[in-house]
């Protein structure tokens, strides 16, 4: 999570963090030794007494959007932070193929049992497997931490998007003609939308101001499908210009504005669909949990002065009077599954072209993290038996398996430093 060290004893008893040279003094007097890398984790060689006692204040677990956690400790305010990236746009490429090949299977009248497709009903609170992927991610690595930290609470933001429908989260009809979104302001519903910089000359950490598309004065809207962000200069400059008239000249520039204007924010509609169900599941963990809004959370990080980072927003959850950032050296975790049940890859027609999945009688498997004699550390692909290929920023390192040490085995995710 940070700089500081995840410490737990003999019987795997959740202790307090503790600071790197304290963490190499234990190590440097073989009384502790490592436990697991990623997140770096000590374990004692001996148990400890009481641990739920005064001498261990506990920690709180806060969650934003179930990216950004964050482990702020009672005793400093300090908080160590990790980013997570979820694979559900992964999720979503993969299942759309199969429909695809399911819808024509459906349409070539080769069924040989009765259809029943269409009296199949869904069950309440049923979502995409791209959106229970995020929960179920979310709950892991709150799990996980809990087994590393004293965890006494746990803090959700619980921040509410007005979305009509899943697919489509920028609304636009009679009921939305003052411009604004019911329960999320339209100002950062734009400042997410739009990249924080100026539409029209990308300048960024200057202050933008709500701009039409097209102008109130040529028929424009207040829909949110024609706002943008725009510097003061630009506004100005472009008045009641039509886009194309503005940005003559620059034709990928009006392409670009126009298509982006109808794009939705799909993470918006992600966030709104699964934060109750991800309330639920933090429920599960038996530990009591407080919520906060995104409003709050924004003022917290603006009084605190503090970066648009999603560790830091997590930090800011619930209500935040005092806050030390402990480290700006973070966990970056990204999900990247398990791999495919496939036994050989297909075309974009469906149709085999390569041979078999082969296995190999080896200890490794692809995906493990390992360190070769010459201190390379990277992510392991198994060639085969007696090679492997360890892979570091897209630069290949072959090397035999004895030459390589393994420092952490395949979980499903990919770790890095940042």
């Amino acid at each position: 999570m940070s700089n500081y060290v995840f410490l737990i004893d003999a019987n795997k008893t959740q202790l307090n963090p503790v600071h790197p040279k304290q963490a190499c003094k234990l190590m440097e007097s073989g009384k502790a030794a490592v436990f697991r890398h990623y997140p770096f984790t000590l374990i004692q060689s001996r148990a400890v007494a009481n641990v739920r006692g005064h001498r261990f204040p506990q920690s709180v677990v806060r969650v934003a959007r179930g990216r950004g956690f964050s482990l702020v400790t009672d005793r400093k305010g300090g908080s160590g932070g990790m980013d997570l990236e979820g694979r559900g746009q992964g999720i979503r490429d993969v299942l759309e193929p199969r429909r695809a090949v399911r819808r024509a299977r459906r349409s070539r009248n080769t069924r040989y049992r009765k259809a029943r497709f269409l009296n199949r009903r869904r069950v309440k609170g049923w979502l995409a497997p791209s959106l229970v992927h995020r929960v179920l991610t979310t709950e892991t690595w709150v799990k996980r931490l809990c087994k590393f930290a004293p965890i006494a609470e746990i803090r959700q933001e619980l921040v509410r998007f007005d979305t009509q429908q899943l697919e489509n989260p920028e609304i636009s009809g009679t009921e939305y003609q003052q411009g604004t979104l019911y329960g999320y302001e339209v100002r950062e519903y734009l400042l997410e939308k739009w990249g924080r910089k100026c539409t029209y000359c990308s300048k960024e950490n200057t202050p933008l101001q709500i701009e039409h598309i097209t102008a109130r004065g040529n028929g424009g809207s207040n829909r949110v499908s024609n706002l943008c962000l725009a510097c003061e200069k630009c506004n100005q400059k472009k008045g009641t210009k039509d886009l194309k008239d503005f940005l003559k000249g620059k034709p990928d520039l009006v392409a670009k504005i126009l298509k982006q204007s109808k794009v939705p924010l799909k993470d918006a509609s992600a966030v709104n669909s699964t934060r109750w169900k991800l309330f639920e599941v933090l429920r599960s963990t038996k530990l009591p949990v407080t919520t906060g809004t995104g409003g709050q959370t924004k003022y917290n990080r603006t009084r605190l002065g503090l970066a648009k980072e999603h560790w830091l927003g997590a930090a800011c959850v619930g209500v935040t009077e005092s806050l030390k950032i402990l480290t700006q050296k973070i966990l970056r975790v990204k999900a990247t599954g398990f791999g495919t049940r496939r036994l050989c890859r297909i075309d974009k027609f469906g149709f085999p072209c390569s041979n078999s999945r082969q296995t190999y009688n080896t200890p490794w498997k692809t995906g493990d993290i390992g360190r070769t004699t010459q201190a390379i550390v990277g992510r392991v692909v198994v060639q085969n038996e007696k090679r492997l290929e360890i892979r570091v920023n897209g630069v290949r390192h072959y090397c035999k398996p004895h030459k390589v040490k393994p420092m952490h085995r395949k979980d499903g995710y990919s770790y890095a430093e940042i």
